[in-house]
């Protein structure tokens, strides 16, 4: 009997980790689409496509505005997870090669251990340490070449981008869930206000392309959709289901999914990469699972 009452908890929260893997395997395209169809040099812009667009979008389907405290908490989460999070990203995207801001962005499950034992006193157990650190060294066997050069500011910016998505989700585990209030419709806040945000942004400092065409607005609605509202709304829904700990080693997917995107485009995986493509998928799903008790390891060593 007491088996039959875990297995819906385990099956549920299994649905959970599958449904909240989606956003960052959807955001690991991300890549792939700008380079094949959306207008160079405009990546400020892409960014508010992807955003407000989607954001309003989803507050007309919902019809739900933020109350009371909540609204200054979107606005913040929003800055966090959208409006900052991009123009970062794609600072780091044009200061660094691809491979080393991926694996600037494979750190954030270090980082929002970090911030868990600070703001959640949520402190982490060496489990989740070692395989935080493992998935690092996966996604970087994965992503970086032996011609991969360092520059400062794309580093401070890669990791100033990764620690705000970071903060973003600890926060929204330290303030819980706004009462009544689905998924779709905090999505739906935090892309809306992100993509404000962004309005003067990519309208100053870059402005419109001088030409979109059937391949550029094919991307721009892929990444508004499914890379935006639909993954943002998934990604919200996990964070607030699953465990801090459980949540943000899935980001590692995103790197790995641009990599096998890599590969159907005619791109090759070495022997390390393989290796490192392995040990990243090792990391993510023995972050979903406890450490092994002493007690455990005890028994099966008598047996």
């Amino acid at each position: 009997m007491s088996v039959l009452t875990e297995r819906p908890p385990q099956a549920r929260q299994a649905a959970t980790v599958a449904l909240t893997a989606l956003a960052p395997a959807a955001w690991g395209t991300t890549y792939a689409v700008t380079t094949e169809l959306l207008p160079p040099g405009h990546p400020l812009f892409s960014g508010l496509m992807r955003a407000l667009p989607a954001g309003l979008v989803g507050l007309v389907l919902t019809r739900v505005l933020p109350r009371g405290a909540w609204w200054w908490k979107a606005a913040v989460l929003g800055v966090l997870n959208i409006g900052a999070l991009y123009p970062l990203l794609f600072l780091a995207a044009e200061r660094l090669p691809g491979g080393v801001a991926a694996t600037l962005g494979a750190t954030q499950p270090l980082l929002v251990a970090g911030l868990a034992a600070a703001v959640l006193h949520d402190r982490p157990t060496l489990w989740r340490w070692a395989w935080g650190v493992t998935g690092v060294l996966g996604v970087g066997l994965v992503v970086l070449g032996p011609g991969a050069r360092l520059d400062a500011v794309g580093v401070v910016a890669g990791l100033g981008g990764t620690a705000s998505m970071a903060a973003g989700i600890v926060l929204l585990k330290r303030w819980g869930w706004p009462p009544g209030v689905g998924p779709l419709a905090l999505a739906s806040w935090q892309l809306a206000a992100g993509g404000l945000v962004l309005v003067p942004l990519a309208l100053v400092g870059e402005g419109v392309p001088e030409r979109i065409g059937s391949g550029a607005v094919a991307g721009y609605l892929w990444l508004g959709s499914m890379g935006g509202l639909i993954a943002h709304m998934l990604w919200s829904r996990g964070i607030g289901r699953l465990p801090v700990g459980a949540s943000a080693p899935l980001v590692l997917l995103s790197p790995l999914v641009a990599a096998v995107v890599g590969v159907v485009l005619g791109e090759s995986l070495s022997l390390p990469q393989t290796l490192g493509f392995v040990l990243a998928l090792a990391a993510m799903v023995a972050a979903q699972l406890d450490a092994p008790s002493r007690a455990t390891c005890t028994e099966r060593g008598r047996r």
